[in-house]
């Protein structure tokens, strides 16, 4: 035993003598405690796994049947339960503990209401499910409510006629050495080994880029409904290839060529909503977040949700963090710090952070580089750590922040929606850090919501009002850009609609400004050769440009300097500037040599 077990056990020993002291002077008998005992469950063993299927969910539809579809091409029965919605909370509430959090009645009541039909629907009886079934989820301990999930569920699983049920728990802290459910590892039902983690890691990342594109391109399809097409094909060309075990790059090509033949209209002034908060109130498509990403979009929004990727890559981070804030102090059980062992798992960490983010840059390539990179993870930090401590753990915690200065310095987006259940802790004190944010940065338009699965009405309300305020900022940007251009809106319209390339739907555009219609506007201009003034009483054409040109060369003493003439060459005889009548047209540098005397170049003829 280390000191501190000595120390603990002795005080604990203290304590309870006390208590029998004070019972005795009180003349209380001694209670009969009857603790909770973790129930005994047969094993999902490697032998069974074939007649044994496995039940999972909680991420989008996307994830859901790509992660199906690979894990099914390594020999498992795989099947994801729907997405949860009032009835599964309905139920969730009837068979839960009081005062959990939204996504645990959700989460449970969808499993025990998957189960019910099971029983109930398809005539199998009781046995014959927690023979033929098991329910893989994630767990961890920390400070929420999260810790109690895996409880929650055989709770709720014991009240509902279930008990027994094989829950399976994967906590992201113990990686790929849990057994899933069983105390060897070479014997458990599911083996968490490298093919398994690739397989995941895949399904999950394509799903992230499916769904980013999906989310950038729906709001400006020209034909309702062809991405969401589009996007049904994709996940079973996907699909079949993972199961299939074909390699995933040329698919990806096939992709990106479908993607790009949808007709998008990009002159569409919308807003840009980001959806961050706690992990499974952002992520799910259904009740659990009152449809937030759908309902959105039909307000007019074009919305940016976080890439489950990202949760990954910060718990890389956070490792890395963790092993350099640990540095040189002993472990948990005593043992003396090995310097060697803690380079050579800091090294490992770092070169699977560099390979995570490259696979997903990779697959990004591949699809045409539209969806958004992963955020710098260590640009989060150094934003959020003078307004919350990143050691406070549990939930986003520090990214709640960081992301929204992260997507106001970095003009990511015009509105940020933090969502999460109703008395989440973690999200809670983000939240009360966000106040401090938002007084720092004016132009920072931040909402949290709390779902609760009803008051539905009001949070959306209130979503409104906020999404007013984002509109109006996005018209402002785009109105000041067009000023700046000096031309209207029914010749950008008309210069657009004569260019069919525009439209495609993975056209790329530079990043100046937040909405996406601005950013296009830039991009047009350039090709239609209009010089851009940023303040919208100084708009210049071509021509000002010119004549402001000479102006400052002669001011400046430049040697030579060409008038306008309508003879074609030189007015001195030596050099020029642009004028009228030649065929080719002067380069900035040119300009900029002509004017302080250090020739033209070649577009004039001069000597």
């Amino acid at each position: 035993m280390t000191p501190n077990d000595v120390l603990e056990a002795n005080a604990e020993a203290e304590l309870k003598a006390y208590e029998a002291q004070i019972r005795k002077e009180l003349g209380l008998e001694a209670e009969d405690i009857n603790h909770f005992e973790k129930p005994v469950e047969h094993k999902f063993l490697r032998q069974s796994r074939e007649t044994t299927t496995v039940l999972f969910g909680g991420l989008t539809m996307a994830h859901d049947l790509l992660i199906k579809r690979a894990v099914a091409g390594l020999g498992y029965k795989v099947d994801p339960l729907e997405v949860p919605d009032n009835d599964a909370l309905t139920i969730g509430k009837e068979f839960g503990n009081r005062g959990q959090c939204n996504p645990t009645y959700y989460t449970v009541g969808n499993l025990v209401k998957h189960l019910q039909t099971l029983r109930d629907n398809e005539g199998l009886s009781v046995p014959e499910i927690k023979e033929k079934y098991v329910f893989l989820t994630a767990g961890a301990c920390g400070p929420c409510r999260f810790g109690m999930y895996e409880a929650e569920y055989r709770k709720a699983l014991r009240d509902a006629g279930f008990e027994g049920f094989r829950v399976l728990l994967f906590e992201q802290s113990k990686g790929i050495s849990q057994a899933a459910g069983d105390s060897e590892a070479d014997e458990g039902g599911i083996d968490f080994n490298k093919d398994f983690f690739m397989a995941i890691i895949a399904a999950v990342m394509i799903g992230d880029l499916i769904n980013d594109l999906g989310y950038q391109i729906r709001p400006y399809e020209k034909n309702k409904g062809e991405t969401a097409r589009v996007i049904e094909e994709t996940k079973k060309i996907v699909g079949d290839a993972m199961e299939a075990g074909q390699k995933i790059e040329p698919v990806l090509k096939d992709i990106r060529k479908k993607f790009d033949a949808i007709e998008c209209d990009f002159t569409r002034v919308k807003p840009k909503v980001k959806i961050t908060g706690e992990f499974w109130a952002m992520t799910t498509e259904g009740d659990g977040n009152y449809h937030m990403g759908s309902w959105l979009e039909s307000e007019g929004a074009q919305v940016q949700v976080e890439p489950v990727s990202t949760w990954v890559d910060y718990l890389l981070y956070i490792a890395k963090h963790d092993l350099k804030k640990a540095w040189g102090v002993p472990d948990k059980d005593g043992n003396k710090f090995s310097h060697v062992k803690a380079m050579k798992t800091y090294a490992l960490t770092s070169a699977l952070k560099v390979y995570f983010r490259g696979r997903y840059d990779k697959y990004r390539k591949l699809l045409g580089m539209k969806a958004f990179a992963l955020p710098d993870q260590k640009k989060i930090h150094k934003l959020a750590q003078q307004y919350y401590n990143i050691d406070l753990r549990g939930g986003e915690g520090h990214m709640e922040v960081g992301k929204n200065i992260y997507s106001v310095l970095e003009k990511k987006a015009h509105m940020v929606i933090s969502v999460k259940p109703f008395g989440c802790m973690p999200s809670t004190q983000s939240d009360g850090v966000q106040s401090k944010v938002v007084n720092d940065y004016p132009e920072c338009i931040f909402i949290p919501i709390e779902t609760s699965g009803d008051g539905e009405v009001n949070i959306k309300s209130r979503v409104q009002m906020k999404l007013y305020e984002a509109k109006v900022r996005a018209r402002e940007e785009f109105a000041r850009v067009l000023d700046g251009y000096g031309f209207t809106m029914e010749q950008f319209r008309e210069y657009v609609d004569a260019q069919p390339e525009l439209s495609k739907a993975l056209t790329t555009f530079p990043h100046e400004e937040v909405g996406v219609a601005a950013n296009f506007l830039h991009m047009v201009a350039k090709k239609m050769k209009v010089h851009y003034s940023k303040k919208s009483d100084k708009l210049m054409s071509i021509e000002e440009c010119e004549r402001l040109a000479r102006e400052a060369a002669k001011a400046e003493g430049a040697t030579c300097v060409a008038e306008e003439t309508d003879e074609v060459g030189c007015s001195t005889g030596t050099c020029g500037d642009s004028l009228p009548g030649e065929t080719k047209e002067r380069t900035p540098e040119e300009t900029v040599k002509a004017a302080t005397g250090e020739g033209c170049g070649d577009s004039c003829g001069c000597d």
